[in-house]
C-alpha cells in the first residue's frame, strides 16, 4: 500500500497565517506589556470618572459649604466615639471637608474633569500646531525650516513652566489662559519630532517613487509622510497630557490657574498649604495623591505605547 505524505512549504506556511496590521500588532504588544496594560487601566478609569461624575453626583461649587463640620477628618479615621459624636457613618467625608466644609472626596472627583480636560485640549492645541509647523519646515525645508527651528529653540530654551507663568500673566488667570499656556509651552516639542520623522521619511524609495509617478506634494505629505509619523506623536501625546496635568495643577497653586470655588486640584493645595502645619493631612494628601495617580496613569500609558510602536519590537 502506498503512503502518501503530504509536505508544506515554508513560504505556503507564512502565507497561512494571518497577517496582522500594525496597528493591531502594536495592540497586542500593548496588552502583553505589563507598564502598558497598568498605564491603559488607569487612564480609562480616570475618563469614565471625569465622563460619568457630572451625572452620577451633581455639583455646584458655589453653593458647597456647610461650616459646621469645616475641617474635618475622614470619618474612618475617627474613633468610634468621633463618630458617634459627629453623628458620621463610617465612610461619610470619605476625604474630610476643607475650611469651608466641603466634602473633599466630590471635590477631587470633579477635579479630574477639569485637569484632563484642560489637559486633553491642551496636548490637542500643540498636537496640531506642533505638527503642522513640522511637517511643513520638515518637508518643503528652505527659509520656513529655518525661521521655525529657530523659533521653537528659543521657546525650547524657557524652562515650560516659567513660560508658562509668563503667558497666564499678560493675559490674567483663568482656565482658558492656562489651557493657552500649557498648549502654547507644548508647541515646539511637537514640531521638533514630527520634523525630526519627515527628514527620515522624506528620503524613503516609497516617497521617491510617489514623485516620480507624479503625485503631487500635499497629496505626498498627507498620504505617505504624516501616517508614517504618527507613532512618536502618540506616544509624546501620552507623555505631555502627564506634564500638562502637572503644569494645570502649578499654576492653580500659584493662583494662575483655575479660581475659586472651582474644585481644581492645584487650587485644592493651594488653599491646603496653610493647614499643613496643623495636623489636617488629608487636605493636601488627597488632591495630590489624586495628581500622582494621574500623572503615573499617562506616563506608564506612554512607556507602553513607546515599546507597542517601535518597529524593532515586531517579533
Amino acid at each position: 500500500m502506498a503512503v502518501t505524505t503530504s509536505s508544506t512549504s515554508p513560504t505556503k506556511i507564512e502565507a497561512l497565517r494571518p497577517q496582522r496590521s500594525l496597528w493591531g500588532d502594536a495592540w497586542r504588544r500593548l496588552m502583553g506589556s505589563t507598564t502598558g496594560r497598568i498605564g491603559l487601566a488607569i487612564t480609562i478609569a480616570l475618563v469614565l470618572v471625569a465622563t460619568l461624575i457630572p451625572f452620577i453626583r451633581p455639583y455646584d461649587a458655589t453653593t458647597d459649604r456647610n461650616l459646621r463640620i469645616r475641617l474635618t477628618a475622614p470619618a474612618w479615621s475617627m474613633s468610634e466615639e468621633e463618630r458617634t459624636q459627629k453623628e458620621f457613618g463610617m465612610w461619610d467625608q470619605l476625604f474630610g471637608t476643607d475650611e469651608l466644609g466641603r466634602d473633599l472626596f466630590v471635590r477631587v472627583l470633579h477635579g479630574s474633569r477639569i485637569s484632563l480636560t484642560v489637559g486633553l485640549f491642551a496636548v490637542s492645541l500643540a498636537v496640531v500646531i506642533g505638527s503642522l509647523l513640522g511637517l511643513i519646515a520638515g518637508f518643503f525645508g528652505g527659509w520656513f525650516d529655518t525661521i521655525a527651528v529657530w523659533i521653537m529653540d528659543i521657546m525650547l530654551a524657557f524652562p515650560s513652566i516659567l513660560l508658562a507663568i509668563a503667558i497666564v500673566s499678560i493675559r490674567g488667570p483663568g482656565l482658558f489662559n492656562t489651557l493657552l499656556a500649557v498648549g502654547i509651552v507644548q508647541i515646539p516639542i511637537f514640531g521638533r519630532i514630527v520634523r525630526s520623522a519627515v527628514l527620515s521619511i522624506r528620503e524613503q524609495e516609497y516617497i521617491t517613487a510617489a514623485r516620480a509617478t507624479g503625485v503631487g506634494s500635499m497629496r505626498i505629505l498627507l498620504r505617505h509622510v504624516l501616517p508614517n509619523s504618527l507613532s512618536p506623536l502618540m506616544v509624546q501625546a501620552s507623555l505631555s497630557i502627564a506634564t500638562s496635568i502637572i503644569s494645570i495643577a502649578a499654576l492653580g497653586f500659584l493662583g494662575l490657574g483655575a479660581q475659586p470655588p472651582d474644585p481644581e486640584w492645584g487650587t485644592m493645595l493651594s488653599g491646603a498649604r496653610n493647614y499643613v502645619g496643623q495636623g489636617k493631612w488629608w487636605y493636601s494628601a488627597f488632591p495630590g495623591i489624586a495628581i500622582m495617580i494621574t500623572v503615573l496613569g499617562f506616563n506608564l500609558l506612554g512607556d507602553g505605547l513607546r515599546d507597542a510602536l517601535d518597529p524593532r519590537s515586531r517579533t
